[in-house]
């Protein structure tokens, strides 16, 4: 618990736990409406669904139509898409299928790696609108749920919480004025932690090749220029104003060298590599065990 005395709100969304913790206990109306913007979300952005609009992308070719929050998507996703040159794509949900991470959850590959299509070749992305000229599957698993933390941050404002503090899964956002001190889970022991960190009004995200890893070396964290999973990065945290955006160059810096993100973004970073070593950046104000 962020603040002692504080309620929490917990529950299950987009295959993760959440917990919502505010000063005073929410009532059944605003957790009711929480969850359906959650349901509302899952119905339009999961490849795991089949009634989704992910899924009927999946279908074949045409002109789709998103909600709203598909402008902030293109836009994040095609900077990201540049720095990495490519390998940071959501067209990456072919790849993961093909390696047996989709909506059947086989965890078996159907074959070798393949990569994703160029984005330009098979993908127009404006604003809320989407054309195809090819089936594709979308996957914005990298920065969709932290925009979904945004979301809820929205409702709870909308109705007047000023102070809260929300966990989905490991993705972190302050929306308080106190700091929270924030454990930084070891990359090879999820009951450790290799540090601390201050997380003051904001976001923190991490990435890690050891969630939603299987068979033999494969996890979610995919190059998009070779399908293949990326092997000199364990793990990542990334601190920024929005949770979608630390989400976001959390599993940018698998691809992107931290210095060239601070470019182009607000962000404080830690990056911990498979030899044992770490960069992190001025900003970051971690604590590292030794």
């Amino acid at each position: 618990m962020p603040h002692p005395g504080w309620q929490n709100f917990r529950f299950e969304g987009i295959g993760t736990s959440w917990e919502i913790s505010t000063p005073a206990p929410l009532g059944p109306g605003f957790r009711s409406r929480l969850l359906a913007e959650v349901e509302r979300y899952d119905s339009t952005w999961s490849r795991f669904r089949d009634d989704s609009q992910v899924a009927r992308m999946s279908a074949g070719p045409g002109s789709y139509a998103f909600p709203a929050e598909a402008t902030g998507l293109a836009s994040l996703y095609r900077i990201l898409y540049a720095l990495s040159n490519g390998a940071m794509t959501p067209l990456i949900g072919g790849s993961l299928e093909q390696l047996g991470y989709g909506p059947g959850y086989s965890l078996r590959p159907r074959g070798a790696p393949t990569p994703p299509p160029a984005w330009d070749d098979v993908l127009e992305w404006r604003g809320t609108s989407m054309t195809t000229k090819a089936p594709v599957v979308l996957d914005i698993g990298a920065a969709g749920k932290g925009q979904l933390v945004d979301l809820l941050a929205e409702v709870l404002q909308s109705q007047g919480v000023r102070e809260f503090f929300v966990d989905a899964g490991g993705d972190l956002l302050n929306g308080g004025n106190a700091p929270v001190t924030v454990a930084l889970e070891h990359p090879y022991d999820s009951s450790k932690a290799i540090g601390t960190v201050p997380l003051a009004k904001g976001a923190l995200c991490a990435s890690a090749s050891n969630r939603r890893a299987w068979g033999d070396g494969l996890h979610h964290v995919l190059d998009g220029t070779t399908g293949t999973p990326v092997r000199t990065v364990v793990a990542t945290w990334a601190v920024a104003r929005t949770a979608m955006e630390a989400d976001a160059l959390a599993t940018a810096l698998f691809f992107v060298p931290g210095e060239v993100l601070e470019r182009h973004f607000r962000v404080s970073w830690l990056k911990v590599f498979s030899n044992g070593s770490a960069e992190y950046s001025a900003e970051f104000e971690g604590a590292l065990f030794t």
